[in-house]
């Protein structure tokens, strides 16, 4: 006679199974602790809503660091976050949404820290719960901005503003916060540069809000700029002065001649905008002879070719050029003790 198999006994068992095994491991909690995570101000959705943090000076920040983060839950669930800790994908950045949080209205409000990253998506993703962290209350400072016309302005990469550039229709609309002075800027790249010397070149106007924040404004600007052969004219450079580099190796036991130094710093002419040129004669040296470990070693004069030390920022905007070919130098590394003054 066959024996019925009873299915519902065996669901039971493999349910009681199943039942023991995760309380196990939940009876088997540990704490997961992080040192530190970043929580980052949400840009707002409403153009007129400005949100930041407040630092321990009182100053806006846009994002706060919050420490020794205690994370607690079942050791299966602990071993996974671990295993991302490890392999780098373990999402330590949490962004604030100020309308989420009801924060719309200016002032301060109060931000719950442990309340608001056990509510965090990643916390629930990872299966466990917040403990405890430091700081446990932060403040966010909430400004309306006020709608206003403001000129667009070029920069280069150094945020040093393109003279040259010309704007089509540079006057655009902005939300700012209200009796602080804002700047509608546009940033040119070297290549952006050159292109805007044949061709216009359309850019998005950002502006920059307390805090850090920048936010890209609505409309494209048409930038240009005047063809290179308008812009570079011939500059004459008088009295340059020549500095001489070496190294700590070398510094108070040799000492260098030059011994052609009225032809290395003699008058000479370089292609360059008015402002550059301006730029380059301020600077302390116009030219430098650089000397090398091993010169000393050579017997007899030497020759190099000098260094002008043009205005980095106008070399990028290819507003200023050098000598060509460059002066060259004829010196002597001698012996402090052997050499004439």
């Amino acid at each position: 006679m066959k024996r019925k198999i009873k299915y519902g006994k065996i669901a039971i068992v493999i349910f009681l199974t199943v039942l023991i095994w995760v309380w196990a491991d939940l009876a088997q909690e540990r704490q997961f602790p992080i040192a530190s995570v970043t929580i980052r101000m949400a840009e707002s959705i409403d153009p007129t809503l400005l949100a930041n943090f407040k630092d321990e000076q009182g100053s806006p920040v846009s994002f706060v660091s919050v420490y020794n983060v205690a994370l607690r839950g079942p050791a299966t669930k602990v071993d996974d976050a671990e295993r991302r800790r490890n392999k780098g994908t373990l999402q330590r950045e949490f962004f604030l949404d100020p309308e989420a949080e009801g924060m719309i209205e200016p002032g301060e409000r109060p931000l719950d820290v442990l309340n608001f990253l056990k509510q965090s998506k990643q916390i629930r993703d990872l299966g466990l719960t917040v403990e405890s962290c430091e700081p446990q209350t932060l403040t966010v400072h909430v400004t309306k901005l006020e709608q206003k016309s403001l000129t667009v302005r070029c920069f280069d990469e150094d945020g040093l503003p393109i003279q040259e550039a010309s704007i089509d229709r540079p006057e655009v609309l902005a939300f700012v916060p209200p009796g602080q002075t804002v700047t509608a800027r546009v940033r040119l790249a070297p290549s952006e540069v050159e292109r805007a010397r044949t061709s216009v070149i359309e850019k998005t106007p950002y502006i920059e809000l307390p805090g850090g924040q920048t936010r890209e404004l609505s409309r494209k600007v048409k930038i240009t700029m005047p063809p290179a052969e308008d812009v570079l004219s011939e500059q004459t450079i008088n009295r340059a002065k020549l500095g001489i580099t070496l190294s700590v190796n070398l510094q108070g036991m040799w000492q260098v001649q030059v011994t052609n130094l009225p032809d290395v710093i003699r008058t000479f002419k370089i292609r360059a905008t008015r402002e550059a040129k301006e730029a380059y004669s301020q600077q302390p040296f116009q030219m430098t002879l650089q000397i090398l470990d091993g010169d000393e070693q050579v017997e007899g004069e030497q020759t190099r070719d000098v260094v002008y030390n043009l205005p980095w920022q106008f070399v990028r905007n290819g507003e200023i050029v050098p000598p060509q070919p460059p002066a060259e130098a004829r010196f002597k590394v001698v012996s402090v003790t052997d050499g004439a003054p």
